[in-house]
């Protein structure tokens, strides 16, 4: 008897490598920003509107909410031109071999971690 059933596969069980890790986290940091982009242009128009209205932008980046939202624009800013860079020194032909790669992963990854805590630290 040959059942030809789905196989469940468990997603928490799957160990992926650091290329994949680091492809799916640009691919959200990407999404991240076309979704802030929109808010932080508004908010930087406002913004220069008249010192008032600066005045205003700025009593409302005083608000942890709102540190949250640019933290998270500038993190994703941050990891995704620091992952952008690793693609294009990739398609240049550097570091396309599976240890430069896992290789790169990481260091893009880490950095990004980095400057990310760095920047937390400046914006509070």
């Amino acid at each position: 008897m040959n059942k030809k059933r789905p196989v469940n596969l468990d997603l928490g069980s799957l160990k992926f490598p650091p290329m994949a890790i680091a492809s799916i986290l640009h691919r959200i940091s990407g999404v991240v920003l076309f979704l802030l982009l929109p808010v932080m242009l508004y908010v930087f128009g406002q913004s220069m509107q008249s010192e008032e209205a600066f005045i205003q932008v700025k009593d409302l980046l005083s608000h942890p909410v709102y540190k949250m939202v640019v933290w998270a624009f500038g993190a994703a800013m941050i990891y995704h031109l620091l992952a952008g860079i690793r693609h294009l020194v990739m398609d240049m032909g550097f570091g396309e071999h599976l240890d430069a790669g896992r290789r790169s992963a990481v260091l893009v990854i880490i950095l990004a971690t980095i400057l990310s805590i760095f920047l937390g630290f400046w914006i509070w």
